[in-house]
C-alpha cells in the first residue's frame, strides 16, 4: 500500500488543473502536423495549426514564469517539447523577457522597447517589422547570457545547448526526409508562431507610456479583453501579468477585473484584439481619427 502511494506521488502532477488546456494544445499541434504529413494538406487543419502556434508561444511564456509541473523532470521534458514545437529554445525567455522586459517594463533600458526602432509608432509596418528589429537586439543579449552561464554555471549552459541541439536536429532530420513537407508542416508554422510571439510586444506596448512615470505606474501596457483570453491563456491581460508575474494565467482575469482595469488609462483597455488590429492597422490608414495616439511624453522617446 505504501509502495503504491509512493509510486503515485512520483507521477507528474500539474500545479494547476487549468493547464490541461495547455497540454491539449501541446498534443494537438504535432498531431495535426503528422496527420497532414501522412495524408496531405487540408486548409481547415492547417489554419488550426497556425492558430495553435500562437498558443504554443503563450504556453512557452507561461511555463517560463510559473513552471507547469511540480516535478523537475516533467518541467525539463516540457522545456524540450516546447522547444521542438516552438522552433526555438525555451531558455531565451529568461534573458529576453524576465531579466529584461519585466525588469524594465517598456522603459528606456528595455532593449526591445517598441519606440527604440524608428520612434514611437503604432501602425501596420511597425507591427510587421518589430519581430526582426527585436531579434536584432535580443540575440546579443542571448549570447552574453550564455557566455556568463558557461563561465559560472556550465551545467545550465549545457542544458541550453541541448535545446539548440534538439531544435536544429529536428529541422535537419525532417528536411532530410522530405524538405517540402518539413517546410510546409513544421518550419513555416513555427516561424508564424515566432512572429506572433515577438510581435505581441508591439501589440501590448506600442504607444503605451515607457517613461519613468509609467514604469512606476500602470500605463506601460495595453490590455485586450474578449475571445483572445479564453483561447490564448489570458495573454491579453498584460498589466495584471506584469504586476503579478508569478500568478498562474488562470488568475489574471480576476486580477485585471478587480485591481487594474479601472486604474489603467481607459485608452489602453481594448475590448478585443481583432477589432483593435482592424481599426489601428487597416481602417486608420483611411480614417485619420481612428489612428492610435501616443501616451508617452516626448522627452522619453529615444
Amino acid at each position: 500500500m505504501a509502495g503504491a502511494l509512493k509510486r503515485r506521488r512520483r507521477l507528474p502532477a500539474l500545479r494547476n488543473r487549468r493547464d490541461w488546456q495547455s497540454l491539449a494544445y501541446l498534443a494537438a499541434l504535432p498531431a495535426l502536423a503528422a496527420w497532414q504529413w501522412a495524408y496531405g494538406f487540408w486548409w481547415p487543419l492547417y489554419g488550426l495549426m497556425l492558430f495553435l502556434t500562437l498558443g504554443i508561444g503563450v504556453i512557452h511564456h507561461n511555463h517560463t514564469h510559473l513552471r507547469m509541473w511540480r516535478g523537475r523532470r516533467a518541467n525539463r521534458a516540457t522545456d524540450f517539447w516546447i522547444t521542438l514545437l516552438q522552433g526555438h529554445p525555451t531558455f531565451v525567455f529568461y534573458p529576453a523577457h524576465v531579466a529584461n522586459h519585466h525588469r524594465y517594463r517598456h522603459g528606456a533600458r528595455d532593449v526591445a522597447r517598441t519606440y527604440r526602432f524608428g520612434g514611437d509608432t503604432n501602425h501596420l509596418w511597425g507591427y510587421l517589422i518589430h519581430p526582426l528589429q527585436a531579434v536584432w537586439v535580443l540575440y546579443p543579449l542571448f549570447f552574453a547570457w550564455l557566455g556568463r552561464l558557461r563561465r559560472h554555471s556550465p551545467g545550465a549552459w549545457r542544458y541550453c545547448m541541448a535545446q539548440y541541439g534538439a531544435w536544429l536536429g529536428l529541422w535537419g532530420g525532417l528536411l532530410a526526409v522530405n524538405p517540402m513537407k518539413a517546410l510546409l508542416f513544421v518550419i513555416v508554422p513555427q516561424l508564424h508562431g515566432l512572429h506572433w510571439l515577438l510581435a505581441t510586444n508591439y501589440l501590448q506596448h506600442a504607444h503605451a507610456d515607457g517613461g519613468p512615470r509609467a514604469v512606476a505606474g500602470l500605463n506601460y501596457a495595453r490590455n485586450f479583453e474578449g475571445l483572445v483570453n479564453p483561447l490564448l491563456f489570458n495573454i491579453g491581460l498584460h498589466t495584471a501579468h506584469h504586476e503579478h508575474s508569478r500568478a498562474h494565467w488562470s488568475e489574471l482575469g480576476r486580477l485585471h477585473r478587480d485591481h487594474y482595469r479601472d486604474r489603467v488609462n481607459p485608452a489602453l483597455n481594448e475590448r478585443g484584439l481583432a477589432p483593435y488590429m482592424l481599426r489601428v492597422f487597416v481602417l486608420a490608414v483611411f480614417v485619420p481619427r481612428l489612428r492610435s495616439r501616443s501616451h508617452m511624453a516626448p522627452e522619453h522617446i529615444r
